[in-house]
């Protein structure tokens, strides 16, 4: 059973920048993409970014592009979201999930995963 443990989150000044991790216990299959979903109070659980296990291929939510940036160590078992230039509107609780089965197709939507972590906040001040 794949166990998932988001980390990092914290307060940041607008502007500023945080790392999360999620670091993954047991087996990850070779088909995986890891992503990273956020939601805030009131919201949807919406879509960050993710990055294939092997590394090959990433996607961003628009609201990611240009600021933060997915990556993994394998050797670690650990998936990272560097986050810069921090909104407001980056609030929120920060979820790490594996899709096991993205050979083609990385997801998007909170269905197409099959584990998730507890999540970690984010709070960013204006």
């Amino acid at each position: 059973q794949v166990q998932l443990v988001e980390s990092g989150g914290g307060l940041a000044q607008a502007g500023g920048s945080l790392r999360l991790s999620c670091v993954a216990s047991g087996r990850i299959p070779s088909s995986a993409a890891v992503g990273w979903f956020r939601q805030a109070p009131g919201k949807e659980r919406e879509f960050v970014a993710a990055i294939r296990w092997s590394t090959i291929g990433t996607t961003y939510a628009d609201s990611a592009k240009g600021r933060f940036t997915v990556s993994a160590d394998n050797s670690k078992n650990t998936v990272y979201l560097q986050m810069n230039s921090l909104k407001y509107e980056d609030t929120a609780v920060y979820y790490c999930a594996v899709e096991e089965y993205a050979d083609w197709r990385i997801g998007v939507q909170t269905r197409d995963y099959d584990h998730w972590g507890q999540g970690t906040q984010v709070t960013v001040s204006s």
